[in-house]
């Protein structure tokens, strides 16, 4: 292209993106890696800033808070992922069979993915409310329960909570990205399986779980990086209680950053997040390369 005469270069129509793209993220990821390797607090002066190595590394592997944290985000993501996947594929299997009012159901099932996450959670909150919440007037009056609690300020229930917020905002990704790929899966290999004698169980293995693996392992990778990195419905619901048991580790990032100061550690627990979100990430490619193969 660029060899023609008048043409001009690739490189030159892709300039503007380019310098956008650096701008909007590459300058900010190679400011955190240099803030991770210095002590830059955020209302120091100029020339404060030292370069210290691997020290806030070390601390941070250190610390037992920032550990507890990196210990509820991954239950939280391991949890509210495979809740999730289960019942994405079970609505999605649903919504795939043929039935009155299926369309409409399809539509309804959009609803909670599109709403935002901060309206979620202010929902939830509301609904957890231990003086007037909806959950606690349904479980006292069926005879469930036989008084109000706190379901949010128990260290105990506080996670899961946030947890079935979180999932019933996200399963309808999962739902919808399984049920496109069920809309391709070829009719002919259910008939066959059926007539083979093939029970319910037998046909969605050997037809339905190939089909719908590759999408469902695709939407399993961005959702489990968002969990990694999970800090608005956590901010909303808890502020990170009671007694630091939802503390994520992105709230403590934010902590760390903005409420006591300390860009440069703030900057290294960030990049832990990143690592960890690439093991999880490198798990996934691994499954799918396996279920290709």
């Amino acid at each position: 292209m660029s060899g023609r005469v008048g043409m001009p270069s690739p490189w030159l129509l892709l300039g503007p993106m380019l310098v956008i793209v650096f701008a909007a993220v590459g300058y900010p990821i190679l400011m955190t890696l240099w803030l991770a390797f210095t002590d830059t607090r955020l209302m120091a002066g100029p020339g404060a800033a030292h370069f210290i190595g691997l020290e806030n590394f070390a601390f941070a592997f250190s610390d037992s808070e920032f550990l507890a944290a990196a210990g509820r985000t991954i239950y939280f993501t391991v949890v509210s992922i495979s809740a999730e996947a289960l019942l994405g594929i079970a609505v999605a299997l649903l919504l795939n069979e043929k039935f009155r009012g299926r369309t409409f159901c399809r539509a309804l099932l959009v609803l909670p993915w599109a709403v935002p996450t901060i309206v979620n959670a202010l929902m939830w909150r509301l609904i957890y409310q231990p003086d007037f919440g909806v959950l606690n007037a349904v479980l006292t009056q069926s005879g469930l329960m036989e008084s109000y609690r706190s379901w949010l300020g128990t260290e105990g229930s506080a996670m899961n909570a946030v947890i079935v917020a979180d999932v019933w905002k996200n399963y309808p990704l999962v739902a919808l990205i399984v049920l496109a790929a069920l809309q391709s899966a070829p009719l002919e290999l259910y008939g066959a399986a059926t007539l083979d004698g093939a029970n319910a169980w037998q046909r969605f293995k050997a037809v339905t779980w190939p089909v719908i693996a590759p999408p469902l392992l695709v939407a399993l990778v961005l959702r489990s990086i968002e969990a990694l990195k999970v800090f608005d419905i956590f901010y909303v619901m808890t502020r990170g209680g009671p007694a630091s048991s939802t503390k994520t580790m992105s709230f403590f990032v934010y902590e760390e950053s903005f409420r006591f100061m300390r860009v440069g550690s703030g900057a290294s627990y960030a990049l832990i997040v990143v690592l960890i979100c690439m093991v999880f990430v490198g798990f996934y490619v691994r499954l799918m390369r396996r279920q290709e193969a």
